[in-house]
């Protein structure tokens, strides 16, 4: 492929997919789409090289199997530090020991881990990364099957890519979202929250440390090499966010929100920032799709922005792969499918981080007797506890299924041992896994497929998509009926 750096101004590329973005949810569908052979180029704003300190430091149980479906979560694994309970309000003790997968507890690590490993397996896998170039306007036609991105390098070269889909995965300010005019409607839930990366004299007693008291809110998270992730909001000081802030600001906030600022010192980052609830209407318009935070944002309570950005990857890249290899029998529906799974799984994670973050900094008496009877029916009632930990963790997100579809169908495939190893090795190729009975010959289909059986004599057959998702489940169907499955 062209580099268009080095050809001049007004010259054009083309690629299969551009995606607008180098942040997680495009590089891990920059080396999805890759791993399937097609051409995919990623554009980034940031100069090469440049760090990306951000707010994501959590990767949960779902994030960590989608990693595990690409060789990724061990190596990720060993960069953090695991964490088995969840603790809300300061009383509600969520035990993520209980969840059925092969990563009970929540893993503490930063971003730019994440993003380590996911460029390499792009890069490794083709990927061609232009980081200095940002997209300044793009266009698409009923008529035509390509959309076209004008694009703006550092030093003004400006040049077009003609890609047959394109992905916005440029955050809150998307460029993409802003040239396809959509809105992106919803509003500030917080202001002036402080963040920090500081080292600490004293060690919390606890792996999260978290707490509200009065007018004053404050966690602390370890990163596991001595650094610290702290965040502090006092409902008194409401400044902007280009406000300057000091470390001491952040140490009177921890003092009063967890009794003491444990001795924070060497802070290597310092920000200020508001917290919005917003989405997109439309993830997909024509040609172009929006995932991530140019899709949707919220508050960091439960710590599910990234997350949410991975799996929205993981849902469209083998979608996108199934159209552009023309694998699919209907790809304006296949494609339409992105919006129609994921659009609810945002809104529902706008509303639970939001619920969170408003009981957690309750202000009136009124306030504060919800957040405790939340509280008590989190830590006595089980059924409850589950189902929180299950939507925090995303290992309970189901799809909506046709009707009169098998009960499985829809929803996540459980961390499964087959006869051929585990499930989530099996999706290694980014292919679908038929699972049969021993005693079912193989069988083929149109699309990629790995056989597997069940090392026991269930009857039950499962078509699990290259996500993790069952698309398909019946009891020792006929050959036809499978055929018939497997084409749709």
């Amino acid at each position: 492929m062209t580099d268009t750096h080095s050809t001049g101004a007004n010259c054009t590329d083309t690629t299969d997919v551009l995606i607008v973005g180098a942040g997680p949810t495009g590089l891990l569908l920059a080396g999805d789409l890759a791993a399937q052979q097609l051409s995919v180029t990623v554009i980034e704003r940031r100069p090469p090289g440049t760090g990306n300190l951000t707010r994501a430091f959590a990767v949960h149980a779902r994030t960590l199997e989608l990693l595990d479906a690409r060789g990724l979560a061990d190596d990720l694994i060993r960069t953090g530090t695991r964490m088995e309970r969840m603790r809300l309000f300061g009383r509600a003790s969520l035990d993520l020991t209980r969840l059925r997968t092969r990563f009970p507890f929540l893993l503490i690590t930063p971003q730019y881990e994440v993003e380590h490993l996911l460029k390499a397996r792009a890069l490794k896998a083709g990927v061609d990364f232009r980081y200095g170039t940002e997209l300044i306007g793009l266009s698409q036609s009923p008529a035509s099957d390509t959309v076209t991105a004008d694009l703006r390098g550092a030093d003004g070269t400006r040049s077009t890519v003609e890609a047959r889909y394109l992905t916005g995965t440029d955050g809150v300010h998307s460029a993409v979202r802003r040239s396809l005019g959509l809105p992106f409607p919803g509003e500030s839930v917080i202001r002036s929250m402080v963040l920090a990366d500081v080292r600490l004299t004293g060690t919390p007693p606890e792996l999260l440390t978290v707490n509200g008291v009065g007018d004053a809110f404050a966690f602390i998270a370890p990163f596991g090499d001595g650094w610290y992730r702290v965040m502090g909001w006092h409902r008194t000081r409401q400044a902007d966010d280009n406000d300057p802030v000091e470390l001491d600001e952040l140490r009177e906030i921890a003092r009063l929100a967890l009794g003491t600022d444990y001795g924070m010192h060497d802070a290597r980052w310092l920000s200020r920032f508001h917290s919005d609830e917003r989405q997109v209407p439309a993830y997909r318009t024509g040609r172009v799709f929006l995932a991530g935070d140019a899709a949707h944002v919220h508050s960091p309570a439960g710590g599910q922005g990234m997350n949410t950005g991975l799996q929205d990857a993981a849902n469209l890249s083998w979608k996108l792969a199934a159209v552009l290899r023309g694998q699919s029998a209907d790809p304006e529906k296949l494609l339409d499918s992105y919006h129609a799974e994921r659009h609810p799984v945002g809104s529902q994670v706008l509303r639970a981080s939001g619920a969170i973050i408003r009981l957690a900094m309750a202000g009136t008496p009124w306030q504060r007797t919800v957040r405790a009877a939340v509280a008590h029916l989190l830590s006595a009632v089980r059924p409850a506890s589950d189902k929180a930990i299950g939507r925090i963790s995303g290992i309970g997100i189901s799809y909506p299924a046709p009707k009169g579809s098998h009960p499985l169908t829809g929803t996540r495939a459980p961390a499964l041992r087959l006869a051929e190893g585990h499930l989530l090795e099996l999706l290694r190729d980014g292919a679908f896994v038929l699972i049969t009975p021993p005693d079912t010959p193989e069988h083929t289909g149109p699309v990629p497929l790995v056989h597997a059986h069940w090392t026991d004599d269930r009857a039950t057959t499962l078509l699990v998509r290259p996500d993790g998702y069952i698309a398909w489940a019946g009891t020792r169907p006929a050959p036809q009926t499978l055929d018939a499955a497997l084409g749709r």
